[in-house]
């Protein structure tokens, strides 16, 4: 089925052009003559987008877009404004109640029409299922771009090589890049006053890195350092930016793609601050595990001792020391120094 375009304005020739030349453009039209009829149109057919006058008798765009934004069956129908005012008032009161775009009367046939199509592609986003996956971003990042932001975002994101121990960024540092791990290893950590450090992630493929200073505007609070032989997607800054406070339903949606470990990051402060030493070392190994994708085959746990230990947020001698039990629990083996999960289920559901 096609769009549908509601088109509601009390000027009987402008709203007959309009849908005319709507119609030649192939999509489906639906008229109403008054802000009155128009509302009750769009709850009752679910139009596509709604292309409405401002200044009607009876109820006036502002009120009819107060309406339908009110009413959860219509609230996230793209709504554009024609308006013969262009004063900045006017632009700016409509984009506060949610309008999503204007076009100013009158109007070029191909203005009316490039309007229409950049909402219906950016509409067709939002309800896209894009997963985390390279492919995945790349699908969305060029449906951005299709959507009508070629000329504000960058052609093409280069993959960059990055070595072992190479740092990706520094605590203190103002952000440049959302980064995105195509493969590879990656570790965030906090340097404490007294030396110490202390893990504040683990990335593996798939992750986005580096997201929080930039939508707070600030500097990172922590450092990234690469583990292992990495492939890394630097998006800059002002595309991500735009793209996040540029279109309410783009941006929840790459928020979406992006946020995926924020619960997981939540639940992991919870249990260090309330589990056992036992527990979190429990806890720490199969997260460790299933970020480095290593529940599938029998893999070693390649980050070190001490790196295990600033995740948990322990000293290295009591982590050595529950490791040793847990060794002869026969939870986990260790071959070459290296520590190997024996019984996942029995770590998750450990009591104590």
């Amino acid at each position: 089925m096609g769009s549908i375009i509601l088109v509601i304005d009390d000027n009987k020739d402008i709203r007959e052009n309009t849908a005319e030349i709507l119609d030649l453009a192939g999509y489906t039209t639906l008229t109403a003559e008054n802000g009155k009829t128009g509302v009750e149109m769009a709850v009752r057919e679910k139009p596509s987008i709604i292309v409405c006058d401002i200044m009607m008798p009876e109820l006036d765009g502002y009120g009819v877009l107060h309406l339908l934004r009110k009413n959860p069956e219509t609230e996230h129908i793209p709504f554009i404004f024609l308006t013969a005012r262009t004063e900045r008032t006017d632009f700016r009161k409509g984009m506060e109640m949610g309008a999503d775009d204007y076009i100013t009367k009158p109007f070029e046939d191909i203005e009316l029409l490039n309007a229409v199509e950049i909402r219906i592609k950016k509409s067709a986003i939002a309800s896209q299922n894009y997963d985390g996956s390279l492919k995945g971003l790349n699908q969305f990042l060029n449906d951005v771009k299709d959507a009508g932001l070629k000329n504000t975002l960058s052609p093409k994101y280069d993959i960059e090589n990055y070595e072992r121990k190479q740092a990706l960024y520094q605590e203190t540092k103002k952000p440049r890049f959302l980064f995105y791990l195509v493969k590879g290893k990656v570790k965030a950590y906090q340097t404490h006053p007294d030396g110490k450090e202390y893990i504040t992630n683990l990335y593996s493929d798939g992750d986005f890195i580096g997201y929080s200073a930039l939508l707070e505007n600030s500097y990172y609070e922590d450092s990234a350092i690469i583990l292992e032989e990495s492939e890394i997607l630097a998006i800059p800054k002002d595309d991500f930016l735009h793209m996040v406070y540029n279109d309410v339903g783009i941006a929840s949606k790459f928020i979406h793609i992006i946020s995926k470990n924020i619960k997981e990051k939540e639940q992991r402060l919870l249990n260090l601050a309330y589990s056992s030493l036992r527990k979190r070392v429990a806890s720490a190994l199969v997260e460790i595990t299933s970020k480095f994708n290593l529940h599938d085959q029998v893999m070693a746990i390649e980050i070190s001792r001490e790196e295990i230990a600033q995740y948990v947020g322990t000293a290295t001698e009591s982590l050595i020391r529950t490791l040793s039990d847990f060794k002869s629990e026969k939870l986990i083996e260790i071959k070459n120094g290296k520590v190997i999960i024996s019984n996942t289920e029995k770590l998750k559901t450990l009591l104590f």
